[in-house]
């Protein structure tokens, strides 16, 4: 049965209860601050009722006023006297934590009719978080798009080999935490998990930083340090932007993963190394090796699999998705008034961009969510109000390549990868299809 909390400032007549009751409510009323903490500590509930008799000093109805902010997860009606509603503290808090209001006197049929659509809301909130939290619990990523579905089930056949990886995609499309689920989901799970920054480390302390360093090795090098390598032993180490080492640094990284060992700088002893090493960089990567940026034997060495992560703009599908989610985790947090996101602030959000991908996103959500003085999330409250302007629109060449490149994955999905039966089925040649899957970066080992 459905349990119903009311707070009251006064006592609250028998019929009323009853008739309550009668609609299949479990009711439990309070007029004492001390036992409304205790019946909601003891019991749980999903709608609350607050009974205001009259417009009484703010300290009187204080308790109730905190209990309500307190327990976001339920869905609040209130009633009182009409005059009151114009009073800010109360107008206020029904705009922004209450589900409805009603006026005395009360109208006990209409009022377990609100009751009983609050308690639908939260049992529709709670069933849209719980398919949130299976669309999550693919590898810590969101997303019901066929290019996440393929990022999926190139992450678990990763995790299934024990092979270098090499994840490419634009910066903020999740490189990281797909690394992290190949990792999590692997046979080294149990073992650690290193992040290597390669963008981020000074030039002249990169060689010191992966493979350590002896006493003495160079000036200030005061005792004998172990390098990130030597820190992942038996687990993963993750080289985000390996794009940016120098020629130095590649020949000994590639060295390394010939032979399993490592030399510390100022050292002459091989150390042997169980390391398996996932590579990401957002940069084409093709390009640096044809400018003689990035050595073609390493390429070779770390992309034994390669995965893609998508960006926003080709997974347009996940965005509002994406942004409930975001909405969900960051208002459990914090204190906030937001109840979700306004139709504007929808409209915005899926027309945008996206430039800085899932982690712009996420930071233009967090902001939003701290920020946000109303009830529904604005496009100003996520500061799109004008950028969104400039580009509210997907143009027909960017239409017609998303659609190509999702024909031909799923076409080559079904004949097994078959180049000369997937050709046949799209009615091209196989020299033009190889040219289309270049041309989209599609590959076995991504599909």
């Amino acid at each position: 049965m459905r349990k119903l909390l009311i707070l009251s400032t006064a006592a609250v007549e028998d019929e009323l209860i009853q008739k309550i009751s009668a609609a299949d409510w479990e009711v439990y009323w309070t007029q004492d601050p001390g036992q409304a903490r205790v019946l909601l500590t003891e019991q749980s509930f999903r709608v609350g009722l607050a009974l205001l008799f009259s417009c009484e000093p703010e300290r009187s109805i204080q308790w109730v006023i905190d209990l309500m902010l307190a327990r976001r997860k339920m869905q609040w009606v209130i009633a009182l006297p009409r005059p009151c509603v114009e009073r800010k503290l109360l107008s206020g808090l029904i705009a922004e934590r209450c589900y409805d209001y009603h006026t005395l006197p009360i109208d006990a049929q209409r009022l377990t009719v609100t009751l009983g659509h609050a308690y639908g809301m939260v049992e529709l909130t709670e069933i849209n978080l719980r398919q949130q939290r299976e669309t999550e619990a693919q590898y810590g990523l969101t997303g019901n798009s066929s290019m996440m579905q393929t990022l999926f089930r190139g992450i678990q056949k990763a995790a299934e080999v024990d092979v270098p990886v090499l994840i490419t995609g634009e910066i903020g499309t999740g490189k990281e935490q797909a690394a992290r689920a190949i990792h999590e989901n692997s046979s080294r799970a149990a073992a650690p998990f290193v992040v290597v920054n390669c963008e981020a480390l000074v030039v002249d302390l990169i060689q010191s930083e992966l493979f350590g360093h002896e006493k003495g090795a160079f000036a200030g090098a005061g005792e004998r340090r172990i390098g990130q390598i030597e820190a992942a032993a038996g687990g993963t180490l993750f080289l985000d932007e390996v794009g940016n080492l120098g020629p130095e640094v590649q020949a000994n990284l590639l060295r390394f993963l010939e032979e399993k060992k490592i030399r510390r700088l100022g050292g002459t002893k091989p150390i042997p190394a169980n390391v398996r090493v996932i590579a990401a960089t957002h940069t084409k990567i093709e390009q640096a090796m044809r400018d003689g940026r990035f050595r073609e034997d390493l390429f070779y060495r770390l992309n034994v699999l390669h995965l893609r992560a998508p960006t926003l703009r080709e997974r347009r599908g996940d965005v509002e998705l994406l942004a409930r989610y975001f909405f969900n985790k960051f208002s459990a947090e914090v204190k906030t008034v937001a109840k979700g996101f306004s139709r504007d602030a929808l409209e915005v959000i899926n027309r945008y961009d996206w430039p800085g991908n899932v982690r712009e996103l996420m930071n233009r959500v967090r902001r939003a969510v701290l920020l946000s003085e109303g009830p529904y999330i604005s496009p100003a409250d996520l500061e799109l109000e004008r950028r969104s302007l400039g580009r509210g629109f997907v143009t027909l060449d960017e239409a017609r390549m998303a659609a190509d490149r999702e024909v031909i994955q799923a076409t080559l999905l079904r004949t097994r990868f078959n180049i000369a039966r997937a050709a046949q089925e799209l009615s091209v040649s196989r020299m033009t299809l190889y040219r289309l899957m270049e041309k989209y970066d599609i590959r076995r080992d991504n599909l």
